[in-house]
């Protein structure tokens, strides 16, 4: 491998940027100055940037991100905080993707990753990955909303009743929703449709995986190979 491609794949470094670090003496490969950033490389070198030793990665990677309210899922294009931009740390960024969506302002669960066979996996209506949301509502809810939820609730310009949801009433104003697809701005539109309205929303849980208490809001961890494992709906490894 070509050493600015190496700088490149193991920092923010775009390759031209890499050429830079290199001619400026930033760049050390078992500790002798390279003479071109065309220099090949192999995985035994030892390569550090101002000091620091740079890792290749190899392999697809899962992140936890328990998502803050103000970010959108996207890696660019937006007038708004990029969820990605919470991933300090997390080089190539930009090649990774969110395994759906969560809205501006809701919080949560959100899984991101480069695993393109994964993420559909988790996304594909025939696999049925149930999805736990808390909700926080502006009115008391009405009485019939369990029941209107399990039937199945007619969307405002939408012609096809939502799939059989489980509602667990928390409060007259905090309730936990399972949904078992993924339409547009679903949970708010639900309790919009029984004259409601979604104050703040929180996504706890996508199948049987639940957000990791412990990871405080804006903050990410890689995935266990278990939590991979169960979330693909796989048998995990002992």
């Amino acid at each position: 491998m070509r050493l600015d491609k190496f700088l490149a794949d193991t920092t923010d470094l775009t390759r031209s940027l890499a050429t830079k670090a290199v001619k400026s003496g930033r760049v050390l490969v078992n500790g002798v100055k390279p003479k071109s950033a065309a220099a090949k490389v192999a995985d035994s070198d030892e390569i550090t940037l101002d000091g620091e030793r740079l890792i290749l990665q190899t392999g697809y990677r899962y992140i936890l991100l328990h998502k803050p309210a103000g970010y959108v899922c996207a890696n660019r294009g937006s007038a708004h905080p990029l969820v990605f931009d919470l991933l300090k740390g997390i080089t190539n960024r930009l090649d990774m993707h969110t395994v759906g969506r969560l809205d501006l302002d809701t919080t949560g669960l959100l899984l991101i990753t480069d695993d393109g066979q994964w993420s559909h996996h988790l996304t594909s209506p025939r696999h049925h990955q149930p999805k736990v949301y808390r909700a926080w509502l502006a009115e008391d809810l009405c009485a019939d909303a369990e029941q209107r939820c399990e039937r199945g609730i007619l969307l405002d310009d939408d012609p096809v009743p939502t799939k059989p949801a489980q509602l667990q009433r928390i409060s007259d104003r905090e309730v936990l929703l399972t949904i078992h697809e993924g339409r547009y701005h679903q949970v708010r539109r639900m309790f919009a449709a029984m004259g409601n309205h979604v104050e703040h929303l929180h996504r706890e849980q996508v199948g049987e995986f639940v957000l990791d208490p412990n990871l405080p809001v804006g903050e990410f961890r890689d995935l266990t190979e278990a939590e991979i494992a169960l979330l693909a709906g796989k048998p995990v490894s002992q």
